[in-house]
């Protein structure tokens, strides 16, 4: 993988969730598709340039298919989503895990019933 400790975008995040929905491998038009609303096909064409710059999509090119590159993801969207959490709880709580939960319960204004179910789940291990 290149350098994909970079943070996606918004465009860029939402052009991966539809890769990793599509699974396999994917060509510019099977994500425009899937896009909403729907932008024109060299955005598309250059997102996918950029994510594969990132680091986080490799191209192929099939016999057969002419010039389509088909892209796959260099990363899975769950190892994606624990970078990122990481790199939150680092940099805006200091790296502590009840901090972090603390914001949580006291921002999202949790029921008590909300807060029960998060504590059943830390004593069953993360199973909910």
């Amino acid at each position: 993988m290149k350098r994909s400790e970079t943070t996606l975008t918004r465009v860029e995040f939402q052009v991966m969730n539809i890769i990793w929905e599509l699974g396999g491998s994917v060509c510019a038009w099977d994500v425009l598709e899937k896009m909403e609303p729907q932008p024109a096909y060299t955005t598309v064409a250059t997102y996918l340039k950029v994510l594969y710059e990132k680091g986080y999509l490799d191209f192929h090119k099939e016999k057969g298919q002419g010039k389509t590159h088909r892209f796959v993801p260099l990363i899975t969207k769950v190892e994606y989503t624990r970078r990122t959490m990481q790199e939150v709880k680092h940099n805006f709580f200091g790296g502590s895990v009840r901090r972090m939960l603390n914001y949580f319960v006291a921002e999202e204004h949790l029921t008590p019933d909300e807060v029960q179910r998060l504590l059943s789940m830390v004593e069953k291990g993360g199973e909910e």
